[in-house]
């Protein structure tokens, strides 16, 4: 049985910072994130989104650091991702005046 993560939970999160939507369809988008707690691994799956009442499932597909994809980010990299799922309309680039959206969830069980 999962543990359902919200805002507050520590216990086996993982955060990524939404900087910039680059594409986005309905239920896939590529996104530009700065890694703000980690290690996040590929298959993370994603519950919570800062500043929205909404629920969210995204799930990173894909990750690429510096042009070569990687199986895990470390806290403070930023880099281009691929996620999955529902909420993916919700995710907005983020500016110094507006502020960054926050995604966390948790990485998939080993």
């Amino acid at each position: 049985m999962s543990e359902a993560l919200g805002p507050g939970s520590r216990r086996h999160s993982v955060e990524l910072q939404i900087d910039r939507v680059i594409v986005a369809s309905f239920e896939k988008a590529a996104v530009t994130v700065r890694c703000l707690r980690g290690p996040v691994r590929r298959g993370a799956r994603f519950n919570w989104l800062s500043g929205s009442a909404h629920a969210i499932d995204l799930t990173l597909t894909q990750a690429v650091v510096y042009g070569h994809r990687v199986a895990e980010l470390d806290t403070g990299l930023t880099a281009f991702v691929s996620l999955r799922g529902d909420g993916v309309p919700r995710l907005m680039s983020g500016t110094l005046a507006s502020g960054w959206q926050v995604i966390q969830g948790a990485n998939p069980l080993r």
